[in-house]
């Protein structure tokens, strides 16, 4: 499943994630912001950009070393992950359905780290209903006027351009006359809504976006008219691995906390990582974790091979979202009444894991793609 090279850049994000990301984790937890002095090593050690093909300033990595790199930082910083969104949604359809022009201006831009993309589909009415989106895309010569909002948005309050699916044919039943367009954020009529004071993931910032009659030029249609809801799932199909990744990270993040902390807690004039309780919790939640391992790897493996992978990402992403509640929940309960404080980082998890199973298609959406692929659709 892994190469040498994949061994690799595990050992170099680790020592990178731990060494760099995780002194800042609680402050970027606490304040929500995150410090433009790390998002600078980052790009400088290229981790944002691992997917982007080398002709386009990225790293020509594949779909195993993105996982790797997620599962590694949201190991000791959930909230990192939103840095390296060129790897998946800004990206991806940019590099699936992008034309040469496209991806040399906004991919390359991302890559070299003088823009931040982000992705709109999600609207206040419209979020697994992806039919229900209303906003709208109306020809007008060689432009486009669009009107809408989209909500959950991450990195929306500093993102320079958002891949943005509107309809076009508002005549069209379905998802049939829905397209994509990239809009910059300099446009007249662009704006952004105020920044979400959410639960967890705190450092990475959303917000909703706003279209009030912004033009765009055909050179920015997405593909073609109409073929928005496949660039939207192509994406979200890819996504999903990431997003797993994410899940996977936290909760083995969870069970280092959790080790650590039965080691050093002495109850009843022992260590609690000696009693059986504690062991057998450990012990269910190191294999269980390790099931949520080789989901996510074999959905990255499939699709580096070219094969069908749209059920195996929707398997990863649904049982890493259950798992990293289910571990962190426990792993919190095994730190007693010192996982409810902010001073250990089980607490920080707890709270990031709950968004692992909502975002890019709630579990429940996954069964619908897991049960489709199985009975038909």
């Amino acid at each position: 499943m892994f190469e040498k090279k994949h061994e690799l850049l595990r050992k170099l994000v680790r020592e990178f994630a731990v060494n760099e990301i995780a002194p800042y984790a609680k402050e970027i937890d606490q304040t929500g912001h995150y410090p433009e002095e790390l998002a600078k090593k980052i790009i400088e050690c290229k981790f944002h950009c691992v997917t982007i093909p080398e002709a386009y300033g990225g790293c020509g990595g594949d779909t195993r070393s993105n996982a790797i790199v997620t599962e590694e930082i949201a190991r000791v910083c959930a909230s990192s992950v939103s840095q390296i969104m060129p790897n998946s949604l800004s990206g991806t359809p940019l590099m699936l359905f992008g034309n040469e022009q496209q991806k040399q201006k906004y991919l390359r831009g991302m890559a070299e780290g003088t823009m931040i993309g982000s992705f709109g589909i999600t609207e206040p009415g419209a979020g697994s209903d992806t039919a229900s989106i209303v906003t709208t895309a109306e020809k007008d010569g060689d432009d486009y006027i669009l009107n809408g909002r989209k909500c959950f948005i991450t990195n929306g309050p500093v993102c320079d351009f958002i891949t943005v699916f509107a309809k076009t044919d508002t005549k069209a039943k379905g998802v049939s006359g829905i397209s994509a367009f990239i809009v910059e954020a300099s446009w007249e009529g662009f704006s952004r809504g105020k920044v979400e004071d959410k639960l967890g993931i705190r450092g990475s910032k959303t917000c909703d976006i706003v279209l009030e009659n912004v033009r765009v030029p055909k050179e920015n249609l997405l593909g073609r008219e109409g073929q928005g809801f496949k660039i939207c799932m192509a994406t979200l199909d890819s996504g999903r691995i990431t997003v797993a990744s994410q899940g996977l990270g936290i909760t083995q993040g969870a069970l280092d906390e959790a080790v650590k902390f039965t080691k050093e807690r002495i109850q009843f004039g022992k260590p609690i990582s000696r009693l059986q309780n504690t062991q057998f919790e450990i012990a269910d939640m190191a294999t269980k974790i390790q099931c949520g391992r080789l989901l996510v790897y074999d959905a990255a493996l499939k699709k580096d091979s070219g094969k069908p992978y749209s059920q195996e990402a929707a398997m990863a992403k649904y049982y890493c979202g259950d798992l990293c509640n289910d571990v962190t929940y426990r792993a919190l309960q095994l730190h007693g009444g010192y996982g409810f404080i902010k001073d250990y980082d089980i607490e920080r998890m707890y709270r990031d894991a709950r968004i692992v199973s909502i975002y890019e298609g709630t579990s429940e959406i996954q069964k619908v793609v897991i049960s489709g692929h199985i009975l038909g659709k």
